[in-house]
């Protein structure tokens, strides 16, 4: 009996074991890869694991709304945390895609960057659209969207982004609208009227892009004085030696949202990461790996002087910049593209 006993509690043991790790809490993040998913998982998917001891399944995608739409209509949610853009957020949301974000178990809404916290999800990061130069080239700096505007003074091709969202806010603001002011004016027939007027001016002097990685390649190759670019994209030049500089000042920055799908099967660890991830000591490390601003304001202070200097929502560079409207863009956004569209091909 003895014996039997000796191995019956081996058996129990071994199946305790099976059991546990079946049951082992698990937790599916999807965002995108390269640079970004390498310093979440430094930043928030690492750590979340030893915190929380919850397996964290990192994978990626590239911004498809209609898997989540598929898993959600048809509940089969297998995705508990998904990293989306701005106007994804919005959309998905006035659909019925995401769940509601409990903010008091994030934290205090005032600690956060104004319009990183909505009904459902809570700011990731903030990346911005910046003027960027080549210092090489340009011995006196531009400062401003109305130097960008100035071929007088800066002579030369200048290239910005194919798409009314951001060229016309760019367009008001070297016309004089105050960052503050640009969404009221855009709003109005007469505002928009006026912003074409002023890419009118430019268009001559107008290079295009699509692709992030073209307004550096444009600027290193001489192709252009000038170009509006990603933060990122600039910062990642600048390591590899370019001397290209940025502009602040009249900035449009922009958020990637961590949000919940409707129906994830693990929904309260979700919550409990997405508090982590907003968390400040977490939000630092994230922003030392790489050139996206911190969305809790109190992760500005852990961080150094250098760091700073490259990142969106610091407090020099946020100052007169400009928080693209989202809800603007989903409200208007398929007429003023089309304009837009029409224009550009004359």
């Amino acid at each position: 009996m003895f014996m039997g006993f000796k191995y019956t509690a081996v058996a129990v043991a071994v199946l305790s074991s099976v059991a546990m790790q079946t049951n082992a809490a698990e937790l599916t993040v999807i965002s995108y890869g390269g640079a970004l998913k390498e310093a979440q998982s430094k930043a928030f998917y690492t750590p979340f694991e030893k915190s929380a001891g919850v397996s964290v399944i990192a994978s990626d995608y590239n911004g498809e709304m209609a898997k989540i739409k598929a898993m959600v209509d048809t509940k089969t949610v297998t995705w508990d945390v998904v990293d989306v853009e701005d106007n994804d957020l919005v959309r998905g949301c006035d659909e019925g895609l995401f769940e509601k974000i409990d903010v008091k178990k994030i934290g205090d809404k005032a600690n956060f960057v104004p319009g990183a916290v909505q009904a459902c999800g809570i700011g990731a990061h903030v990346w911005s659209t910046v003027l960027a130069y080549d210092a090489d080239r340009l011995k006196t700096p531009p400062t401003s969207w109305k130097d960008f505007w100035d071929v007088k003074k800066y002579p030369g091709k200048r290239a910005l982004r194919k798409t009314a969202r951001g060229a016309l806010e760019a367009a008001l603001m070297a016309d004089g609208v105050a960052p503050k002011d640009v969404y009221k004016t855009l709003s109005t027939s007469k505002g928009v009227d006026r912003a074409f007027k002023k890419l009118d001016q430019l268009k001559p002097y107008i290079q295009w892009w699509e692709a992030g990685a073209q307004p550096p390649q444009y600027l290193a190759s001489g192709d252009v004085v000038m170009s509006s670019a990603y933060n990122g994209r600039i910062s990642a030049a600048q390591k590899s030696g370019k001397n290209l500089k940025v502009v602040w000042n009249g900035s449009l920055y922009q958020f990637d949202f961590w949000a919940i799908p409707k129906g994830s099967p693990n929904k309260d660890n979700a919550m409990k990461y997405l508090a982590f991830a907003g968390a400040p000591e977490n939000q630092k490390v994230f922003a030392e790996n790489i050139a996206y601003g911190p969305t809790n304001k109190k992760a500005l202070g852990l961080l150094s002087k250098q760091i700073l200097d490259a990142l969106p929502t610091s407090p020099a560079n946020i100052k007169n910049a400009l928080n693209v409207n989202v809800v603007f863009w989903a409200d208007y956004g398929e007429t003023l593209e089309q304009r837009f569209n029409a224009w550009a091909s004359k």
